[in-house]
């Protein structure tokens, strides 16, 4: 079986499934077995120490696959620091034939990464920041709503209303994320007008994702209530996993004397990186999306999709259009 649509012609893929960067998650083993079972995998650049390490990610990545896969690069203000022309670089050396953005403007790299033939698919929280990734020339854009993992950015639109509104106002093909972790989900973002689906939190609970088993555990004991927003107060709002840590920032951040910069240590990458390398659930706050509440169990990425793929076979054929026959 395969699945046919605009994002599955632009990418090469057989599904229109998207695994989303996930910074320190989204290395090779994740990102090979979700193409190789016939989506996308995306490495996250970010989760690399620098560039070298990064071509390195992806030799590692070709070893495990022949399919396409891409790579995660976060252009987010905080990652000033961050070889961001160095990625650039080696993924238009390495050839990568698909680049996920994210965070902030894709402009300055647009050129050289389509000059090496790159497909660019950036991701948006707003239609008006789409309709300006269109009009800079990517090729697609993941919308993501307010149930999405990280940042949802502050309009606080759900994938329901987002992601038609979003279809209707582009015409490059549409991939939509935030609240998806299963069959239902993908047919639901199909009907609303989308091209596909990206996936963060259903990818973390794989048995592929590198993500500590006690980390896993907790996220799989969550319901559609446990994430909350830390960082809000100060424009920066990331859905994160319910913890002890996020009740410590969330009281710090209602302080009246307190900044965004005191939030930090407390929220921030290095932080729950280091968190998930210890496997420490507690100690980090740690993106996670509403869906979530959607998931309880660990499979692999190939059982995964291949389930996704016969559900959505499923829900077409054996619910939808009987209800249009019966009408």
């Amino acid at each position: 079986m395969s699945m046919r649509t605009r994002i599955t012609e632009l990418l090469g893929v057989r599904y229109p499934v998207v695994q989303s960067g996930m910074r320190w998650v989204s290395r090779a083993e994740l990102a090979a077995a979700v193409s190789n079972a016939g989506g996308l995998g995306v490495l996250s650049a970010h989760t690399q120490p620098d560039a070298p390490a990064l071509r390195r990610e992806i030799e590692r990545t070709r070893a495990l696959t022949a399919q396409p896969f891409g790579v995660n690069l976060t252009l987010l203000a905080a990652n000033a620091g961050v070889d961001i022309d160095g990625f650039v670089r080696v993924v238009t050396e390495e050839r990568i034939p698909v680049v996920e953005t994210a965070g902030g403007s894709p402009a300055k790299y647009l050129d050289a990464l389509k000059t090496a033939g790159v497909k660019v698919l950036h991701k948006a929280t707003s239609v008006r920041h789409a309709l300006k990734a269109q009009s800079l020339g990517v090729d697609a854009v993941i919308i993501d709503g307010f149930e999405c993992a990280g940042h949802p950015g502050q309009d606080d639109v759900p994938g329901l209303v987002l992601i038609p509104v979003a279809a209707r106002a582009l015409t490059i093909p549409l991939l939509a994320a935030g609240g998806i972790a299963d069959a239902r989900g993908l047919v639901a973002a199909l009907a609303l007008g989308a091209d596909g689906a990206c996936m963060g939190t259903r990818f973390l609970l794989t048995r592929e994702s590198p993500l500590h088993a006690d980390i896993k555990a907790r996220m799989l004991a969550a319901r559609e209530t446990d994430t909350t927003l830390v960082g809000r107060r100060f424009g920066d709002s990331i859905r994160v996993m319910r913890n002890r840590a996020v009740e410590e920032a969330t009281r710090l951040e209602a302080q009246a004397a307190s900044t965004h910069h005191d939030l930090l240590p407390l929220i921030g990458a290095a932080r729950w990186m280091g968190a998930m390398e210890r496997g420490a659930p507690d100690d980090a706050a740690f993106p996670l999306g509403q869906c979530v509440g959607l998931i309880d169990d660990l499979p692999s990425c190939a059982a995964l999709i291949e389930r996704l793929m016969r559900e959505a076979k499923a829900l077409i054929e054996g619910r939808l259009t009987p209800m249009l026959a019966a009408s």
